[in-house]
């Protein structure tokens, strides 16, 4: 099944959405929102795959257009990020040359991000300096039932709910003043957006196992391909180790986004490479630039400008696109 938000107030207008995301019906009568689906989520999901039979079996349907969607949940309750390859993090400490602890190995990283404004996935991203040194972030995101808390990680699966893109916007030169307070992120982490869709992992089919989703992840800036590197290999922390961390003290109510953090993959045991050198890429800038200053001392390559244009999108094996595109263009904040 595949939902998503039309614009429309604050919280959308939930739709159940075609599997090839070209019709949609409108979810009136079961749910106004995403967010009242996941509060009841045992009754309404059943009369949403009602829905989603209606339309796979023929019935009179909408347009389903992606640039009308706001992100699945226009604002949600909880947004918390991990950082679940390990790999991104330890080039990124090596590249200030800071040693990486040997627990992140065993313990995820996880911040916690704003969720009262997300962007839609085509809508812009406003940055109010091209100097804070803005930033894509390819990721996979999950979305929770109810979740108690103390939840053990072999149970933690069974509350995802759907599975969704990221836009991780960040802005890297205002990180590191932050991180030296000691206390976090939070002007340094904008509004993300999240893909036009968001489907339940039943939709993934093979694709979708030990709480992973095993497929690649594809990016690009300025129309040029920056990344597909495949989102379940090199994940240290699956979702639902993810979601037992983030409820080990608080439970986790229904539809909190869990994060995967920038998705990230080795070459034979070592940084990746660029695709036109052969490799996967990277789901992020940052990346590449961290790779750049291990072998050459310096990066050259630049933040994102404003008027630059990020898409990521996720396609299954026959080529067609599971979760809809995110297609951003970064233009300067005007109040």
């Amino acid at each position: 099944m595949k939902l998503a938000s039309l614009k429309h107030g604050r919280d959308g207008r939930l739709v159940v959405v075609s599997d090839d995301l070209t019709r949609c019906l409108p979810a009136d009568g079961i749910a106004p929102t995403l967010q009242r689906a996941l509060d009841d989520w045992a009754w309404a999901s059943d009369a949403l795959e009602d829905l989603a039979e209606k339309i796979a079996n023929g019935a009179d349907a909408q347009v389903f257009d992606q640039a009308d969607c706001a992100s699945p949940l226009p604002r949600a309750f909880q947004w918390a990020d991990g950082s679940a390859y390990v790999n991104h993090v330890e080039l990124v400490r090596r590249a200030r040359g800071a040693e990486m602890p040997e627990s992140f190995w065993t313990d995820p990283l996880m911040y916690q991000g704003g969720s009262d404004a997300f962007l839609g996935p085509r809508d812009d991203i406003p940055v109010g300096d091209e100097a804070w040194g803005i930033d894509f972030e390819a990721e996979v995101a999950v979305v929770t039932g109810d979740v108690p808390m103390g939840v053990r990680a072999e149970d933690a699966g069974d509350h995802i709910r759907l599975v969704l893109l990221v836009n991780d916007v960040s802005l890297r030169n205002l990180i590191p003043a932050e991180l030296a307070k000691g206390f976090g992120f939070f002007q340094s982490k904008p509004s993300s957006a999240f893909s036009p869709v968001a489907v339940t992992p039943d939709e993934l089919g093979d694709a979708w196992r030990d709480h992973k989703l095993h497929l690649p992840l594809e990016s690009a800036v300025n129309g040029k391909p920056f990344g597909r590197p495949d989102a379940g290999v090199d994940m240290t922390f699956d979702f639902a180790q993810l979601i037992a961390h983030a409820a080990k003290t608080r439970p986790l109510v229904a539809g909190t986004i869990i994060g995967s953090g920038t998705v990230s993959n080795k070459l034979d045991g070592g940084p990746g490479k660029p695709i036109a050198e052969g490799g996967v890429g990277y789901s992020c800038v940052a990346e590449l630039r961290t790779i750049e200053t291990i072998e050459n001392g310096k990066p050259s390559t630049p933040f994102l400008a404003f008027g630059d244009r990020v898409a990521i999108e996720m396609n299954d094996a026959n080529g067609a696109s599971i979760f809809g595109r995110i297609d951003q263009r970064v233009v300067r904040y005007g109040a």
